[in-house]
């Protein structure tokens, strides 16, 4: 379901300067930030509140957070630039267009939060983040470690599957995060919304060559 269309929004994805515009004149979106910290992605950024919390603990990490809908994004911006943050971007793009921005090794960390399970037909499995597919995508890119949430547990035992089927090592396996040893969890406004209602399951993965 797409958001509903917010009047200042369109302002916002003009003129906010935490989005990147133009993304097509950097050869890696790496580039757009002046410093070789190490940078750190988020596919689907939801309100923002991730990755403003995310950016504000680790001043000395480049965040970059990816969103497809553009009200989705204005909000997200907007959020950030109304909070402390530290070297932080969003960018309007696809996850199935990642390799046009960044280049093998440009990305240090990415996380994938409260993706779309995509449920029901079995052929809708290719559209989940964590199917075979996209790790190939994932691994081409040479990305050294993913943290992964969600709170279906079908999508969880499937990522899982995936996983381990493509030789990627799964580490700090939590099956009820809000009621486990991660401290440090930044949650999501879907995840403070949907928690009471459930078990929070969260997992890192290294590609192969990581492991």
């Amino acid at each position: 379901m797409r958001a509903r269309r917010k009047k200042w929004a369109p302002g916002e994805l003009a003129h906010n300067p935490l989005i990147i515009r133009e993304l097509e004149k950097y050869q890696s979106l790496k580039d757009f930030f002046p410093n070789q910290a190490p940078l750190y992605l988020e596919i689907g950024c939801g309100k923002g509140r991730f990755a403003t919390e995310t950016s504000r603990r680790n001043p000395d990490v480049n965040y970059i957070a990816l969103e497809r809908e553009e009200v989705i994004l204005a909000a997200a911006a907007r959020l950030a630039s109304s909070r402390e943050v530290g070297s932080l971007a969003f960018m309007l793009a696809d996850v199935n267009d990642l390799a046009e921005y960044f280049k093998p090794g440009d990305i240090s960390r990415m996380y994938i939060n409260f993706c779309d399970p995509w449920p029901g037909r079995k052929k809708h499995a290719k559209r989940r983040l964590t199917h075979d597919n996209f790790l190939a995508k994932y691994q081409e890119l040479k990305i050294p470690e993913i943290h992964f949430k969600t709170d279906n547990r079908s999508l969880f035992e499937f990522s899982i599957e995936s996983f381990s089927r493509c030789k990627w090592l799964v580490e700090n396996i939590s099956l009820d995060l809000h009621n486990g040893n991660f401290p440090d969890n930044i949650m999501t406004e879907y995840e403070e919304k949907f928690s009471p209602h459930g078990p929070i399951y969260r997992l890192e993965a290294k590609p192969p060559t990581q492991a």
